[in-house]
């Protein structure tokens, strides 16, 4: 007998053997909110977007480096949130604090996946950003945790899918910019 793989991702979500870690990293960060990390923490968590659109912005004016930059993320990004957009739904994990919405659910987490991917690019095209990228990222995927909005497996499983993205779209470029030359190990 062989299971599907919709069947197997469902069922290794219901016997999820990461849970007891998801609930004493939950418990943990939520005894320990202070009221001077709210502010920057609901900051990175809910303006995000802002910052996004504001870099590409900058990027698209930056000339060819920039321009290229932002084909890069989105070819990194669109694969990315499809596969966050079908897991949720597919999996439709309840929020650690409570909320339940197919469409909209915990496992995996969006912005941790989207800000590890750019962060994953930024580090490919320019390494001397890599450590703010990184910081900022982790910032991002922390928020969603400290918000009590993502379990802590979603987003280590968010990071895995940026890097896969980012990793994607480096193999792409490198086809897309040689397409007569056979792709060599990045």
């Amino acid at each position: 007998m062989s299971l599907n793989p919709r069947a197997a991702l469902l069922l290794l979500v219901a016997m999820w053997p990461g849970q007891p870690i998801d609930d004493a990293a939950r418990a943990w960060v939520q005894a320990h909110r202070a009221p001077a990390l709210e502010a920057p923490m609901r900051f990175a968590s809910d303006r995000a977007r802002i910052v996004l659109i504001a870099g590409g912005a900058v990027a698209l004016v930056a000339g060819a480096p920039g321009r290229s930059f932002l084909l890069e993320s989105g070819v990194a990004l669109l694969p990315v949130n499809a596969a966050v957009e079908a897991i949720k739904w597919g999996v439709n994990r309840t929020r650690p604090d409570g909320t339940t919405n197919r469409a909209n659910s915990s496992f995996p987490s969006s912005h941790a996946a989207n800000a590890f991917t750019l962060a994953a690019v930024i580090t490919r095209r320019w390494r001397r950003a890599a450590i703010p990228a990184w910081l900022v990222a982790t910032f991002v995927a922390v928020s969603r945790v400290y918000l009590d909005r993502h379990w802590l497996s979603d987003v280590v499983f968010a990071l895995a899918l940026g890097l896969g993205g980012a990793w994607l779209a480096a193999r792409f470029m490198l086809r897309w910019r040689k397409p007569s030359a056979p792709m060599t190990e990045a």
